[in-house]
């Protein structure tokens, strides 16, 4: 480009980065009317989408409208291609975008189409693309469950640590369990092995009781009683941890529906100027 160009056009108002702030604004952001019409499209795309898949999983309808759906599945898959390389091209990081939550998600939403010419079948999981639904909460104004849902996640961030010493301890305890039950009834009453008896030792505690296994000796009765019982103790456990980190992050704060033109992020306060992930000037 050359310097008068330059001059007519400073770095930050060049058509190149004109049209792609331009992009970024129809299709990340939900505060325009462009932007607004482009999620509504996509959210219904996306709805046909998925109850095409959906469709052609039943065999009566499969084998009276299979070509149809077949082609609606791959006109599906074409439109959502183009547009996840435009969110690419919409944004400064597209590597940053394509490793995010909703990036992943937006290319496993297309993946199983072009993976089915050599895996039959695999187009089932386009089911996947329902995840995408997610961009309603930002597309509908519903910052109240966008917050919500910012204050389940740390909750839960804040949780993983307690959560894993209890799974582990968990794991030890049907483990043990499981081995008692196998050395008190035996091969003879359908405890094969110690994994068997550990499987029905997971099944008992988590009272879940397929009652496809069960102890037929009084020793083995006694054993599996006291299971149930820690069973509903130990169901308890993780929603207690899960309900105090909850009430730590609490939080009266509503989010916008702007999107940092650089990084995809959203979830950025009303009044942000400044991206709180990377900075950039929203």
């Amino acid at each position: 480009m050359s310097r008068e160009v330059h001059e007519i056009f400073p770095a930050e108002e060049r058509p190149a980065t004109r049209r792609r702030a331009r992009l970024h604004e129809v299709i990340f952001e939900s505060d325009t009317r462009a932007g607004r019409y482009f999620d509504l499209a996509l959210i219904w795309l996306i709805l046909l989408s998925v109850a095409t898949v959906v469709l052609e999983s039943v065999r009566e309808v499969r084998e009276q409208y299979g070509k149809l759906l077949y082609t609606l599945e791959w006109a599906f898959t074409l439109l959502f291609t183009v547009e996840y390389f435009l969110r690419l091209l919409s944004v400064r990081r597209p590597l940053r975008y394509s490793t995010s939550f909703f990036g992943v998600v937006d290319l496993l939403a297309i993946i199983p189409t072009y993976l089915s010419v050599f895996v039959p079948g695999s187009q089932y999981l386009l089911v996947i693309r329902i995840l995408r639904l997610l961009r309603v909460f930002r597309l509908l104004k519903l910052s109240e469950y966008v917050s919500e849902a910012d204050t389940l996640r740390l909750a839960l961030r804040a949780s993983r640590r307690k959560i894993s010493v209890f799974i582990s301890a968990v794991v030890l305890l049907v483990v043990i369990i499981g081995a008692l039950m196998y050395v008190i009834e035996g091969e003879a009453h359908g405890f094969t092995s110690i994994p068997v008896s550990i499987y029905w030792a997971i099944v008992t505690l988590t009272t879940v009781g397929y009652g496809d296994l069960s102890p037929k000796t009084s020793l083995g009765k006694m054993l599996a009683s006291i299971v149930m019982v820690i069973g509903y103790g130990i169901i308890a456990v993780p929603t207690g941890i899960v309900s105090v980190e909850l009430a730590h992050a609490v939080r009266e704060k509503r989010v916008s529906g702007q999107s940092c033109p650089l990084c995809a992020a959203e979830g950025h306060d009303p009044d942000a100027i400044y991206c709180k992930y990377c900075g950039e000037k929203l």
